[in-house]
């Protein structure tokens, strides 16, 4: 029977739903459509709702057949993404970010697209109602429908808002390591001298470790304020596992707060190569102009029209003024080497 309820439905098959599951106390689960979902009753199991929160279809149901308070409904289809928890009841409102990438068929041809997007998730003692956006594709959610699948998932609700929030931080740590190795070789192209790609590179990078850290910082308070509720379906077990979830999330902040650091630091590596390779420029410019100098004035001096300038006559005067003008230059670029301009 479990194995029929779940080819029935297969997921983001109707408007607005990706996937409607019914815990069954056993780490396992099975599907349900729409129409299944709106005669649900508390006693036929725990359900997950999983919607596409910008979709017509899902702000019906929000609206009407979700049974929320109409703050909440707002709350749960608004854009406001800043990471938060609000309890309403025996309920818990939370905005969370995680991290979104690219669908598997499009893997690929996205792999830098990595960003965190936002989570709006209602929980309480007999469902999870969670809401992203289309578009966007949150491996989190994903490995744990596939360990539901194979009957090594959640039990009960607090133990499913521990797990999604453990998933959310976990896909952290591959961005993190990805900023931190574009970081060294950043450092690396810059100690080669290989400025030139570095400065957008870095600019981009720069941007980013503070655009991540504007979220992790609410999401660590959300997470914290979690783990003291006092919703009785929060088990112990389920706080043990936000507090974990917490410590990660921290080092992560302190992981991003070192990215951004070294990222300052090698800004000003890179100003300071830059600086010097401007002022090692300007001293050949200078050098340069100093070694003309010499054969522009004697040109400037004979190719005066006037009279009385010496060797006009004479068929060996320009061959000593050539040799001249050479024994200047040599003299001169001989001083520049002495005092170190070349």
């Amino acid at each position: 029977m479990l194995e029929k309820a779940k080819t029935a439905v297969s997921y983001g098959d109707e408007p607005g739903l990706r996937f409607v599951l019914v815990l069954d106390g056993h780490g396992g689960c099975r599907t349900m459509n729409m129409s299944e979902a709106c005669s649900w009753k508390p006693g036929d199991g725990i359900v997950w709702l999983h919607f596409e929160r910008d979709h017509p279809a899902t702000a019906e149901w929000i609206n009407t057949n979700g049974g929320f308070d109409p703050l909440v409904a707002e709350a749960l289809l608004a854009e406001d993404s800043r990471p938060r928890v609000e309890p309403v009841g025996d309920g818990l409102l939370i905005i969370l970010r995680g991290v979104c990438a690219a669908p598997p068929e499009e893997a690929e041809k996205n792999s830098d697209e990595i960003d965190l997007v936002p989570l709006h998730i209602w929980v309480d003692e007999h469902r999870l109602v969670t809401l992203r956006d289309s578009g966007h594709y949150i491996t989190a959610l994903r490995d744990i429908r596939r360990a539901l699948d194979n009957g090594k998932g959640p039990r009960q609700a607090g133990e499913l808002l521990a797990l999604v929030s453990d998933k959310l931080v976990r896909d952290l740590e591959p961005v993190l390591d990805d900023m931190d190795e574009e970081v060294d070789e950043l450092d690396e192209l810059i100690f080669k001298g290989e400025a030139s790609e570095v400065r957008l590179r870095l600019k981009l990078l720069r941007r980013r470790a503070v655009q991540l850290r504007r979220y992790l910082a609410p999401q660590r308070d959300a997470l914290n304020r979690i783990e003291h509720d006092d919703a009785p379906w929060l088990k112990e077990r389920d706080k043990l596992r936000f507090r974990e979830v917490i410590d990660k999330l921290m080092r992560f902040i302190e992981y991003l707060d070192a990215i951004r650091d070294r990222t300052g630091i090698l800004h000003d590596d890179l100003s300071t190569v830059i600086g010097e390779r401007i002022a090692r420029n300007s001293n050949r410019l200078a050098a340069l102009a100093a070694l003309l100098l010499p054969p522009s004035v004697v040109a400037g001096l004979f190719g005066m029209n006037v009279g009385g300038i010496p060797g006009v006559n004479d068929t060996w005067a320009f061959l000593v003024i050539v040799v001249l003008v050479v024994v200047i230059s040599a003299g001169t670029l001989w001083i520049l080497k002495r005092i170190d301009w070349l």
